[in-house]
């Protein structure tokens, strides 16, 4: 049997094979339309022969392209990535003729009105009201000519984002830097030499590597003393896959972004959309794109004026300490680093010690236990794709295994960067079969050496936490149907509800304890380091947030297109506004934006934001009951992990909070507390 049909069990993927992708999509979506056809002919009317048919055939498919999707993220090679692009081609051409049956519409839209229907379970209810809006989403109400006009477009789309992530990443692994002297170095932690010797040797070299993986990029920019290389570093990442830098041309998303945006355009106006923001808009929680605009100027106008103050604190550190008369954007984060040690006494070397992988892991399992009263159980009889991965069954205190999780946190070539959550199985009870919910969580930190353990930085703590959050998301869903299940169908603007709340355990005292210890001796983090790092909590925060409003406002100004429709132009005017770093003229920071280009938050990337004011919010019931509260996790878990999308966000955030969203909250965690940032209700 093709290892890639066995859906209902765990990836095989010892087994998998590239050659064995194109007959597993043959078999899902021939099964797969063969439904759809006997729905259309037969017309059943209830739930259990309209529905489940069809929900099970989706499965089907979406088990088979999970392990294939992750794979072609985690271990990329030319032939795989060949499979993928063709593969998602089909699937897109599948879904979309799915989508856009008028008859089988009609077959879901009847069973609705039924009494059969009416008697089913409101997860049941909702799952079928939002496939029903998907249908009118991909265009079943346009003529003959416009649905087909559609499909192409949403095609083209499906190959234009594959394609610009994978400039990204070639463009990524393309660049090294080959460093012969360690003068060169001087500035960074044995630890992160070895991981720079460690991709030398992987080339064949003596010495020491400097890749643009993120681990390696961020050892350089915060620690490197030489500016030079800091400068060389910084360009490379600054042009990947652009016209501009030392590959410029190679890799360039130029065309790409401008055909996404044309088509991302053209579709929403075949749908009756005034523009893309519209469309996106249309299945998330803001009422529309003024509110959005409005929120993110409000919050920028209120960080700007701390984040020029802290950017002048840099400047004139960086002037009367380290000779740097001019400070450039390659200096920032050496400097940021080197004024928070000079301020606060916080020493990120000094930090990073206390956090092996292994130690952050355990105490990471701690968490989870008194959090939720979950055990996590290594399974070695599982197999993984890499030596970096592990998986484990979560299970309950009475051992009974409920999900299981996939981990895989070092960087590495062929791996795209960035950190994410994904779905490997969904949780199943369609009547046939029951099955447990399974997630990746993927990290992109520094790799453990012969010589080096995997050293994390308090930030990649915080990173953990957050797909964690995502994680728990899928992990704790208890909706039978999967397409409303965990974070499936989740409003994308409350989708970091989970993520950001879990972000703010790693500021708790017991929490770092347990998650910390010596790579050398095992002490855990000591108290006086521990509130070094909290006074320095909000350190650089107004920086941090104007560049997240930087973001936001270039993503939903690029697709509202009031600003004109050339990238560059659009960031630069969104910077005259906000922005206190400003870039070279030749940086091309929207050439690897592949959240927006590549990712699922094209004129959705404010959502970081305005889910913060929810998680900032929920939060602060836990801090209400003592921090790592039992009783109140067990709400979270009950009143939103466990909802998905069985009801809107704000309903579930209600329910856990006993009220709306109060925004005080996410301004005392950047210390931008004058006045409370006004959301639409």
């Amino acid at each position: 049997m093709n290892p890639l049909l066995d859906t209902l069990e765990l990836p095989r993927f010892a087994d998998i094979r590239v050659d064995q992708i194109e007959a597993a999509l043959d078999k899902v979506i021939a099964d797969h339309q063969a439904v759809v056809r006997m729905l259309v002919d037969a017309k059943p009317r209830t739930f259990g022969e309209a529905w489940m048919p069809l929900e099970r055939a989706n499965a089907a498919i979406d088990g088979v392209w999970s392990a294939v999707s992750h794979l072609h993220g985690v271990a990329d090679t030319p032939e795989l990535r060949a499979a993928f692009v063709a593969g998602q081609a089909r699937l897109v051409d599948n879904y979309l003729q799915v989508m856009q049956n008028e008859a089988l519409y009609d077959v879901l839209a009847a069973m609705t009105t039924t009494n059969d229907f009416a008697a089913h379970p409101d997860t049941d209810r909702a799952a079928v009201e939002h496939m029903l809006r998907d249908f009118r989403l991909s265009g079943v109400a346009l003529d003959a000519a416009a649905r087909a006009r559609f499909a192409a477009i949403s095609s083209e789309l499906s190959s234009l984002t594959t394609a610009f992530g994978n400039a990204v990443l070639d463009a990524t692994d393309a660049w090294f830097e080959h460093v012969a002297d360690a003068a060169y170095l001087a500035g960074i932690s044995d630890a992160d030499k070895a991981m720079f010797a460690e991709a030398a040797r992987a080339r064949g070299l003596e010495g020491w590597v400097v890749t643009l993986q993120m681990p390696s990029v961020n050892a350089v920019l915060t620690f490197a003393e030489d500016r030079g290389l800091r400068e060389r570093v910084y360009t490379a990442s600054g042009t990947r896959a652009s016209d501009q830098g030392p590959h410029a041309g190679r890799f360039d998303n130029s065309g790409r972004i401008a055909a996404i945006l044309a088509l991302r355009r053209e579709a929403a106006k075949l749908l009756g959309f005034s523009d893309p923001v519209a469309w996106s808009l249309a299945t998330k929680m803001a009422p529309g794109a003024d509110d959005v605009l409005a929120f993110l100027r409000d919050l920028g106008h209120r960080a700007k004026p701390a984040a020029e103050r802290e950017f002048a604190s840099l400047a004139a550190y960086a002037a009367q300490h380290l000779d740097i008369e001019a400070l450039q954007p390659w200096d920032v984060a050496f400097v940021s680093e080197r004024l928070r040690k000079a301020r606060y006494m916080v020493d990120e070397q000094e930090v990073r010690a206390y956090f092996p992988v292994e130690r952050v892991i355990a105490g990471w399992q701690q968490l989870l236990d008194r959090l939720f009263g979950v055990r996590l159980l290594a399974r070695e009889d599982v197999a993984v794709y890499h030596s970096d991965a592990c998986y484990y069954d979560v299970a309950d205190e009475k051992g009974e295994v409920f999900a299981g999780v996939y981990l895989d946190l070092h960087a590495r070539s062929g791996k795209r960067s960035g950190a994410w959550m994904a779905q490997a199985r969904p949780r199943l009870n369609n009547g046939n079969v029951q099955r447990v919910p399974v997630a990746y969580l993927v990290c992109n930190f520094a790799p453990r050496t012969d010589g080096s353990a995997s050293l994390l930085s308090h930030k990649e703590v915080v990173t953990f936490l957050h797909e964690t959050g995502h994680c728990l998301h899928h992990l704790f869903t208890r909706v039978d149907r999967p397409g409303i299940a965990g974070t499936n169908g989740f409003e994308w603007d409350a989708i970091e509800l989970p993520s950001q709340l879990m972000e703010d355990f790693a500021w708790d005292r017991d929490v770092l304890r347990d998650m910390s210890g010596h790579f050398r001796t095992g002490a855990p983090l000591p108290d006086a380091l521990f509130d070094k790092l909290l006074a320095a909590r909000q350190f650089l925060s107004g920086m941090f947030i104007v560049r997240q409003v930087e973001f936001a406002l270039f993503d939903l100004l690029l697709h509202l297109g009031t600003g004109g429709t050339d990238p560059m132009e659009v960031i630069e005017a969104v910077r005259d506004e906000v922005a206190v770093v400003r870039p070279p003229v030749w940086h091309r920071f929207p050439h690897a934006f592949s959240h927006i280009f590549a990712g699922g938050y094209a004129a959705g990337y404010y959502s970081y934001l305005w889910a913060e004011v929810l998680a900032a919010d929920g939060f602060q019931r836990f801090a209400e009951a003592g921090l790592v509260d039992r009783q109140t996790a067990q709400k979270f878990r009950d009143e939103i992990l466990a909802r998905g999308a069985s009801r809107p966000a704000a309903d579930s955030f209600r329910a856990f909070r006993g009220r709306d969203s109060d925004p005080q909250a996410m301004l005392i965690r950047h210390g931008l507390t004058d006045d409370a940032v006004a959301l639409p209700t």
